[in-house]
């Protein structure tokens, strides 16, 4: 399902028995219209136990909406093969901004930023930071003033260890 209309399409066998998961690098927004039209078909529909919209792709999200508040194009420093990165982009053009999904700073091209006066510069969740810093830097080579962060939700998600590697792993060497 990618739509609310897919969801009006879908035929299935049990309504009561029912339950949905979802890709964790989706749109959140489109994410949520679709979860919601099922909902409202199948009120049975059982849920995921936990969020499993990826902790790191909502934050950029939501970071990509703020920047479209203050920016005139967005770029958005990811693969064209990584779903959030091209979520971002998407985020940027559906508010009316240009958005440019770039590898680095070779794939800037000048005329994007012709009459333009704020650059928004994001990146998908795992591209490194070190091609954000060139694209940073190559923007800054072509007269762009010092970035300026905004800073976002704060990430205190803590990942442990699955139990069978905790119990071969000693504490000591896991610094755990």
């Amino acid at each position: 399902m990618e739509t609310p209309e897919d969801v009006a399409k879908l035929e299935v066998k049990d309504p009561e028995r029912l339950a949905f998961v979802t890709q964790t690098t989706l749109s959140v927004d489109d994410t949520q219209r679709v979860v919601d039209a099922l909902r409202a078909r199948f009120p049975s529909l059982a849920s995921p136990r936990k969020e499993d919209i990826c902790y790191a792709t909502q934050n950029r999200q939501d970071a990509v909406k703020r920047l479209v508040e203050q920016c005139d194009i967005i770029l958005v420093v990811g693969s064209p093969a990584s779903s959030n990165s091209n979520r971002l982009r998407e985020i940027a053009e559906k508010a009316g901004i240009p958005g440019y999904l770039v590898d680095g700073p070779e794939d800037l091209q000048r005329e994007w930023f012709e009459g333009k006066s704020s650059v928004g510069v994001t990146a998908g969740a795992s591209a490194p930071e070190v091609l954000v810093e060139r694209v940073v830097h190559k923007l800054r080579e072509w007269g762009g003033e010092a970035p300026v962060d905004l800073v976002g939700q704060e990430e205190k998600v803590v990942f442990s260890l699955p139990r069978e590697l905790r119990v071969a792993v000693p504490a000591s060497k896991t610094g755990v």
